[in-house]
């Protein structure tokens, strides 16, 4: 498991930004996570920079100017495309194709900032080799794994409930219909694991629904108050038995203490939002074999034996067979 914040992003720029020519006109951010970096690039190089489709529309964002139209009056431009990271390679050749027909009026070189190894070659400048599995804290809540990642609710998704809310009655209730929310994912979650009592399970999938967020399952403390759930005082074990219970990756857990019992217990990672951390102190060697940090060979040979798998299945369904036909 490999994680970079935006703090690591600032500080591998800062540290190998020589890699850039100087002689950089433009630099393009590829939507979304291109864009970070793209403006930080622009910001430490001095350079303007726009987005990429906005690019493709002659469109640019200049020092001192809120928008203008790029000039092109002055030769031919060096442009200096960024995303921030290539894993398969997919992606950015998507990229290029939608350039393709660009590349005879601009000098159009390629970039990213996390490199997967073997990968090198698909671009001009790279500014750091981080193997897969991987998260960044810029898209962490987008990550197509996350159905294989199990949420906390209170300081995950809303905010925690103050000492005068927690009173397990009428006013609980009312926080937890009206919690604020805090960090929604744009991709389904496994399981949302939570140390609310069972009782609140209709006032918590009501809250649920009205942010749309998308679940397999809702994990809840058996008990009958809070008093009980006070003397259990087993916030953690609870946690881990269910991050336990199937093949998860991922755990996302507000408090850093609890955050660090899970990883104790599992040995698996766990992405703290209370310090914006990945917790994976205790590591398992079952799940490093898995995510490819030991012999990493294995993990390569099963991700392409899946592939196959997969295309097996796609092209024997009855449909394609029918269609093949025709």
């Amino acid at each position: 498991m490999n994680y970079r914040n935006i703090s690591d992003l600032n500080k591998i720029i800062l540290k190998r930004l020589s890699i850039i020519p100087r002689d950089i006109d433009l630099i393009v951010g590829v939507p979304r996570s291109g864009m970070m970096p793209a403006n930080l690039l622009a910001l430490y190089l001095n350079k303007p920079y726009t987005d990429l489709h906005s690019f493709i529309n002659g469109y640019i964002y200049k020092a001192g100017a809120r928008a203008q139209f790029f000039d092109e009056s002055s030769g031919r431009k060096n442009i200096l495309v960024v995303d921030d990271s290539v894993a398969s390679g997919r992606a950015l050749a998507e990229v290029k194709d939608l350039l393709k027909d660009h590349s005879s009026r601009y000098n159009i070189k390629y970039c990213v900032i996390y490199m997967s190894p073997g990968r090198e070659k698909s671009v001009d400048y790279y500014f750091e080799n981080v193997a897969l599995p991987r998260y960044f804290q810029w898209n962490i809540m987008n990550h197509t794994s996350l159905e294989k990642a199990c949420f906390d609710i209170d300081g995950v998704l809303c905010e925690d409930p103050r000492p005068d809310q927690n009173d397990d009655g009428e006013k609980y209730i009312d926080f937890i219909l009206n919690a604020p929310p805090l960090y929604i994912p744009g991709s389904k979650i496994g399981s949302i694991v939570t140390s609310r009592l069972e009782k609140y399970r209709k006032e918590t999938e009501t809250w649920l629904q009205k942010y749309n967020i998308k679940y397999n399952e809702l994990i809840m403390l058996d008990l009958p108050d809070m008093k009980a759930r006070q003397q259990a005082n087993n916030h953690g074990t609870h946690k881990a038995n269910a991050y336990n219970s199937k093949p998860y990756i991922l755990f996302v857990e507000s408090e850093l203490g609890q955050a660090r019992e899970i990883n104790r217990l599992t040995k698996k990672p766990v992405f703290c939002t209370e310090t914006f951390e990945m917790i994976f102190e205790a590591e398992s060697v079952m799940y490093n074999l898995k995510s490819g940090k030991y012999l990493p060979f294995l993990r390569k040979y099963g991700l392409k034996a899946r592939a196959k798998l997969r295309n097996l299945k796609k092209y024997s369904s009855p449909k394609q067979v029918a269609l093949s036909n025709e």
